[in-house]
């Protein structure tokens, strides 16, 4: 009854989103990894663009799993200032996200270790809780990150020493264990992971491996094509050597992932912003927008923090 009550509410804020509102300021802050700022890198471009002011704070480091954040926070709990604490450019959790008053606070899970619920237990539950202490007028709300490239040498782990053997596996486990996580904690998700799949799913727009590139005898600076990609995907490195990140995004998921912030964040359409980043197509931009905003409107609350509101928060 709980959740349905949630989902309701959340559906009548959605509708009522769907057309512009006044301006207002957002103060949000995201304890995170590279995926969180991957996913916000477009984000205060696309706040500008729908008429609000962000206020923009984080606490992330590289690689950070929900585990070493709460260590990292328990240790400057039981000493103060220790160097186990220090892990966000030498500063602590508390340190930094006590420097202001923020409207949502946002967590996320470590890609790799995202499809195993086990791997956030106990430390998502402590840290959510240690956020509420420390932001007690905040709303915590959880980042879905998405599955890696089709093309990944390995995708997330799913149990002890197993992974997942697809994209389509890896982003249904974790789809899974972050709307689990969500319940628990009464939290509303930021579904990125299911729109990166929206896209990458879809027969025309999804990306495909190129089968004409010359994998074996690439030739400096030729690329594969990855037109409609949304991970980084093959690239040269400074020593003409060809690599390939499938795990994080580009251009393309980091604007994918910044409109569905925004439409979860401020409830409102994303499909008439007009900011869009350099090197995207008009019309595969338009599709990003188009899918931002249908996953959001399709994606019903995991829960309802404690603190959530009515209306968008920081209004």
């Amino acid at each position: 009854m709980k959740r349905l009550l949630a989902f309701a509410a959340g559906l009548l804020v959605l509708t009522l989103g769907t057309s512009s509102s006044s301006a207002r300021t957002l103060r949000v802050f995201a304890v995170g990894n590279s995926f969180s700022q991957n996913a916000t890198t477009f984000l205060p471009q696309l706040v500008k663009a729908g008429g609000h002011e962000l206020d923009f704070g984080t606490a992330q480091t590289g690689g950070c799993s929900l585990e070493r954040h709460w260590k990292a926070a328990e240790a400057e709990f039981a000493n103060p200032g220790s160097k186990e604490a220090k892990i966000y450019g030498g500063k602590a959790l508390a340190e930094i996200i006590s420097k202001g008053k923020w409207d949502v606070v946002t967590i996320q899970q470590y890609s790799l270790h995202s499809s195993d619920i086990e791997t956030y237990r106990p430390y998502a539950k402590k840290l959510h809780d240690q956020l509420r202490t420390l932001q007690p007028g905040a709303e915590i709300v959880v980042h879905q990150t998405w599955a890696y490239r089709s093309d990944a040498s390995r995708f997330g782990q799913v149990a002890a020493e197993k992974h997942a053997g697809s994209q389509q596996e890896m982003w249904e486990r974790s789809r899974a264990a972050y709307r689990q996580f969500a319940d628990e904690v009464g939290a509303r998700l930021i579904p990125v992971g299911d729109a990166f799949w929206r896209v990458d799913s879809d027969p025309k727009w999804g990306y495909k491996p190129d089968t004409n590139y010359d994998f074996k005898n690439p030739v400096f600076p030729t690329l594969p094509d990855q037109n409609t990609s949304l991970h980084v995907g093959y690239r040269w490195s400074a020593d003409k050597q060809l690599s390939k990140d499938a795990n994080h995004a580009n251009v393309a998921g980091q604007y994918l992932g910044g409109l569905v912030w925004y439409g979860c964040l401020f409830r409102e359409s994303t499909e008439n912003l007009t900011f869009v980043p350099p090197g995207l197509s008009p019309e595969f931009a338009a599709q990003l927008r188009k899918v931002a905003w249908q996953v959001v409107k399709e994606s019903s609350p995991a829960g309802k923090s404690e603190n959530a509101q009515q209306k968008p928060p920081g209004q």
